[in-house]
């Protein structure tokens, strides 16, 4: 269950790319990664999924960690074999992960409908509001097979713990109007 504390070098993204959104910094990066393409009429991840994102949440997370391995503790409470690996590749990773995770559900919103930013009703819309919550955490387990091979049923549990802080957190956001919705 320790190893959940790895998922903490993930608030490094929102920490570097917040400021760059609010300052909208890095303009020439403010591209959409599908570069506009569709799939059956619609775009593919369309234009919030931006190279400048891509960049800043991976750097933020990669920052993040090397920030965390200094902290002996955070070390001691990361797999074993996470923690004997670089800490570059280990933040590479999981901003990778963080990153990749986002796009499937992008693209499953796309195809269905759902404009960047809004939520679809009914169970469907609640099951994607859940998985937007908790993808990256799909994106990590997979990024970090090369080193480490997280077991599912922590896997599970790491998307249930992402998802409500992630869910508490936009409340938190939208109460103090840096938000428009509050999930």
């Amino acid at each position: 269950m320790n190893a959940l504390w790895l998922f903490l070098a993930v608030l490094g993204a929102p920490a570097l790319h917040a400021p760059v959104l609010t300052w909208d910094l890095l303009r020439p990066l403010k591209r959409p990664l599908d570069g506009g393409a569709t799939f059956r009429g619609r775009r593919v991840f369309g234009d919030n999924k931006t190279w400048r994102g891509a960049l800043c949440m991976t750097v933020g997370v990669v920052l993040a960690t090397l920030l965390l391995w200094q902290w002996g503790w955070w070390r001691e409470q990361i797999p074993e074999e996470v923690s004997r690996s670089s800490p570059l590749l280990v933040g590479l990773l999981i901003g990778l992960g963080t990153v990749g995770g986002e796009l499937p559900n992008s693209f499953l919103k796309r195809q269905l409908d759902v404009a960047p930013g809004q939520r679809r009703h009914g169970r469907g819309g609640v099951a994607l509001a859940v998985l937007d919550q908790g993808d990256l955490v799909l994106g990590i387990w997979v990024a970090l097979l090369p080193i480490w091979v997280m077991p599912v049923w922590l896997a599970a549990i790491a998307f249930a713990a992402v998802s409500a802080i992630h869910m508490a957190i936009n409340v938190v956001g939208y109460a103090v109007g840096a938000r428009t919705a509050p999930v």
